[in-house]
């Protein structure tokens, strides 16, 4: 599109003999010109080629079907006069030109300019559409719907080629549509930088005077109107029922009067107001002494109804019964209203005088049915113009509250009150000034509410349709859907959204890549930043172009489009197009698919910036989760983690196997959600199976896991508790050798255990206060797990949830879970399947464990006492019962260690003294006693006796370690079975 301050490059001639001289000729010639022509000029030589015109072409259509004396005319003449004298004895050509691009009117600065120049440049009614005449200033304006400047060689034609012109499209300010084009022309050496001012002076006059026209039209209407009813209405405006009327109520009677107008029908409606209360319009013609056709609509008060029910009149016009006749029909009484003693305010309007048919309006002028002229009051009737700017109309005239003849404070309110006169087409213009910001208002409330990109474009979609659009189609870059920014967004568009007033027409359907030809409406959008009018798809030439069969195809169904690309913050995200069925779309509403896309735009950006941040928040939250499971006998578990809709917090599950064969299941919660709960998350995690792998007992774990949130909440940058953080977690041990489980919970929902038979309970664990409050302490509890059974660890977010009551949740996962025989994988989708919400506002981490017990044949147990002189029979005893189960290769490292070990406890710990050895994935040796004291490897010197025996069993074994009791220690090392 061609901006209003685009830099102007002229181009001079560029043809002569000898062949291509110029970007003109290149351009006529097939080659490609990439630079030096701007693009509004180019865009225009690409259509007049694709629409097949010559260059060479010197004649034009003319018509004699235009109107010499319409509104663009009358409102033009005195404007284009003045032009004349302006450039008085130059050879400057003032014409203007209707939409479609016939020319109307013609002015010469020098009048000798009208016997040289040739009849195409003199005589009204020839055509200069670009469809017919190629790149010309009428023409490209309408086109372009901007100013316009042409030059030289820069002109399609080889006939203007000498020529330069401006050219720019005047608007009617009610509607915004423009009514024609102001363009001036001249020899190429002429060109002056004023011109653009001075043309733009001129229009806006031209635009002063169509508004004029229409006020003056009101004036007469209201002056017609007051002329007859001072006899027979005895109107007053609906403004002076003040104390019947509240100011909404006002407002619902005026947009209804404007819409009665706009239907151009004699009608009477009932209107129910807000409290019940019916007020019934009565709309009639009107004719003025001048001769123009409008339409007053006043109201039926309460009470003034003929008896027996409301006024209904039929819709057919011969039909209507005489409104006199209904202003004297018998109606119940009511009490009369008086008229307050001081002066009633005005009401806003368009300026009524003695002189109004003489005079255009004054902007801002005020109108009382009686003539009285007043200043213009906040509130006054505005419509949108083409460029979303708001100007004071003559619109539908709102009567004030200024008495007719013979009123005066205190007498009987009237029965009946003018509400609005006005012409039907410019109540037209209110009207969908009206619904164009109720629209924007909707637009407002209804698109964004969700961060979903997805969703908001539908969103945007469903707002167009029926009110602006049949039809609409979304496209957005795949790197938009990602939450990513596009680096080339004319390569990756995908269809995202269709959606219209009804289904199977040929668009290409959400999903698929989106594949525009280079002549595109919707490409030319997306490079040029700024939306792309086309009234007529069928005269389209770029939209026709980029792919005949399918287009073909789409005229069938649709007649205009708009295509306006999604800019958000310097970002582009894709192009929305609005299509339209029946009627061409119009310069107003492309500033209201604009003012649409531009908010749309904005809560699409915001939904990708989302999307992004929650990515890159669930890729380090899956990081810090355990990416598989350990290999241990203990548990068969299953897991899963279910992020928020709306957001990622910090739930957490693990698997940490221990010795002795057992296994501890951790489950946890970080308060919040994002980036801070997801890292914390990762810290805490850490923490706890650090805490886990030292062999600490699950109220210890908890004890230490409260140490550390309490520091990280100390640590706070800010020292204003911004980053407080607040975490449950629920750690058990499970232990196959005697199955039994240990457990303790910070905060944390109780577990659920199925049994083998299929009962559900939920243990009665001590609750534990939430991670970080400090100085409380935690108690764990010890069930008992026979073997089969299931134990299942979950986050609050399964079972709270502010639409359903923690107890039915609970009551409905005990009924999930009553299914024994399921594995753990089956039992977790069952669970997420029926219990979990669907759209869950917190994160849902859950572990399902089956828990299986350790063969007694696997256990091998000695209790001896603490002589010295029975280690060579718990040692040969244990290498019988390797030998048995074919374990004789891992004898010799298990025999070398359990001397050690039983010796260590002989001599440094306290009786009784037992031994175990433990056969499953490795060969597990212990030895406990009643001693606190732990060894510790430590590196012997070449003197000492001793401090060898540590590390001969760390090189036997894979590890080792110290596990404390509430009596006593255990020592144990673990042997592999690699050459078993």
């Amino acid at each position: 599109m061609v901006r209003s301050g685009e830099e102007f490059r002229p181009a001079g001639r560029a043809s002569d003999s000898t062949g291509p001289a110029g970007l003109r000729e290149r351009f006529l010639q097939g080659e490609p010109v990439d630079t030096g022509v701007r693009p509004s000029i180019l865009n225009s030589w690409q259509r007049s080629r694709t629409l097949g015109l010559s260059p060479d072409r010197s004649d034009l259509p003319y018509t004699d079907d235009f109107d010499p004396g319409g509104r663009i005319v009358r409102a033009a003449v005195p404007v284009v006069d003045r032009l004349r004298a302006t450039f008085s004895g130059s050879q400057v050509n003032i014409s203007v030109a209707d939409a479609n691009g016939t020319v109307l009117l013609r002015r010469f600065g020098d009048p000798s300019m009208a016997r040289s120049l040739p009849p195409i440049q003199v005589v009204p009614g020839f055509v200069f559409a670009e469809q017919v005449a190629g790149t010309n200033g009428i023409g490209l304006a309408l086109a372009e719907r901007q100013l316009i400047r042409v030059h030289g060689a820069e002109h399609f034609a080889e006939r203007a080629q000498s020529n330069a012109c401006v050219a720019l499209p005047v608007r009617d300010p009610l509607s915004g549509r423009i009514e024609g084009v102001l363009c001036l022309g001249y020899p190429r050496g002429f060109e002056r930088p004023a011109l653009s001012a001075e043309i733009r002076r001129a229009a806006e006059t031209i635009e002063r005077r169509l508004l004029g026209q229409s006020s003056a039209h009101e004036r007469a209407l209201l002056r017609t109107y007051l002329a007859a009813g001072a006899d027979l209405w005895h109107g007053l405006a609906m403004d002076a029922l003040a104390d019947a009327f509240h100011p909404r109520d006002q407002a619902i009677l005026t947009e209804k009067a404007a819409e009665l107008i706009s239907r151009a029908q004699r009608a009477a409606v009932d209107v129910t107001l807000p409290d019940g209360r019916r007020v019934t319009l009565v709309s009639r013609p009107m004719t003025s002494a001048s001769g123009v056709r409008g339409f007053a609509v006043e109201a039926m008060l309460p009470g003034t109804a003929p008896a027996g029910g409301h006024l209904v009149l039929p819709r057919q016009a011969d039909e209507v019964p005489d409104l006199a006749v209904l202003a004297l029909a018998p109606g119940p009484a009511r009490e009369s209203l008086t008229l307050p003693p001081e002066p009633l305010p005005t009401a806003t309007g368009p300026a009524i005088g003695p002189a109004a048919d003489r005079a255009p309006a004054e902007s801002g002028a005020i109108v009382t049915p009686n003539g009285d002229r007043g200043s213009a009051q906040p509130g006054a009737t505005v419509a949108a113009d083409g460029n979303g700017a708001a100007a004071e109309s003559g619109g539908p005239v709102t009567a004030g509250g200024g008495g007719v003849p013979g009123d005066h404070p205190g007498s009987p309110f009237p029965a009946r009150g003018l509400v609005m006169v006005g012409e039907p087409h410019v109540g037209a213009y209110a009207l969908a000034a009206r619904r164009r910001l109720e629209l924007l208002s909707e637009a407002s409330a209804r698109i964004g509410t969700t961060l979903d990109v997805r969703r908001t474009a539908e969103e945007l979609a469903e707002t167009a349709v029926p009110r602006l659009a049949d039809h609409v189609t979304i496209d957005l870059a795949d790197a938009v859907l990602r939450g990513e920014e596009s680096t080339d967004p004319l390569a990756d568009l995908r269809r995202t959204v269709v959606h219209g007033i009804r289904a199977g027409l040929p668009f290409t359907p959400p999903g698929e890549r989106s594949d525009f030809g280079p002549t595109a409406p919707q490409l030319h959008s997306l490079t040029s930043g700024e939306a792309v009018l086309e009234p007529d798809l069928g005269a389209a030439a770029g939209w026709l172009a980029q792919d005949p069969e399918h287009t073909g195809h789409l005229l069938a169904h649709v007649h205009s489009l708009i295509a306006v690309p999604l800019l958000a913050r310097g970002v582009v995200l894709g192009v929305a197009s609005f299509y339209r069925a029946g009627g061409a779309f119009g310069d107003d509403d492309c500033s209201l698919a604009q003012e649409l896309v531009a908010r749309a735009a904005l809560s699409i950006d915001n939904a990708r910036q989302y999307t992004h941040e929650r990515a890159m928040v669930l890729a380090l939250q899956r990081r810090l989760l355990p990416h598989g499971l350990p290999d241990q006998d203990a548990v068969e578990v299953a897991h899963r983690y279910l992020p928020a809709e709306s957001d990622v917090g910090g739930d957490w599950y693990d698997v940490i196997p221990l010795p002795g064969a057992r296994v501890g299941l951790l489950v946890g919660d970080v308060v919040g959600h994002g980036m801070l709960s997801a890292a914390t998350m990762g810290r805490l995690r850490t923490a706890a199976r650090s805490f886990a792998e030292l062999d600490f007992p699950p109220d210890e774990v908890l004890t230490h896991l409260d140490n550390l949130v309490g520091r990280l909440d100390r640590e706070d940058p800010d020292g204003k508790g911004a980053g407080v953080i607040g975490a449950t977690c629920l750690y058990a041990i499970y232990d196959p050798t005697v199955q039994r489980c240990l457990m303790a919970r910070a905060g944390h929902p109780p577990p659920a255990l199925v049994h083998p038979d299929g009962a559900v309970s939920y243990p009665d664990l001590p609750a534990g206060p939430p991670l970080g409050l400090g100085g409380l302490p935690f108690d764990a509890a010890e069930i008992d797990l026979p073997e089969n059974s299931q134990l299942v660890l979950y986050t609050d977010g399964l079972i709270e949830d502010r639409h359903r009551d923690v107890d039915v949740v609970l009551e409905q996962l005990r009924t999930a879970l009553a299914h024994p025989e399921r594995p753990p994988e089956e039992t977790c989708q069952a669970i997420l399947d029926t219990v979990a919400p669907v759209h869950p506002n917190d994160d849902i981490a859950l572990l399902v464990a089956r828990v299986h017990a350790l063969d007694p044949g696997r256990i091998a147990a000695w209790e001896l006492p603490a002589d010295p002189a029975v280690v060579g029979d718990v040692r040969a005893s244990a290498l019988r019962w390797l030998a048995d189960r074919g374990l004789d290769e891992t004898a010799f490292a298990a025999e070398l260690i359990l001397s050690e070990l039983i010796t260590n406890a002989i001599r440094h710990g306290a009786g009784p003294i037992r031994v175990r050895l433990l056969y499953g994935r490795t060969l597990v040796c212990e030895v406990s006693d009643a001693s606190d004291t732990a060894p510790h490897l430590r590196r012997a010197a070449s003197t000492d006796e001793g401090g060898r025996g540590l590390f001969l069993v760390a090189q036997l074994s894979q590890s080792w370690g110290t596990r404390y009791l509430p009596e006593g220690k255990v020592i144990w090392a673990e042997c592999g079975l690699e050459a078993a």
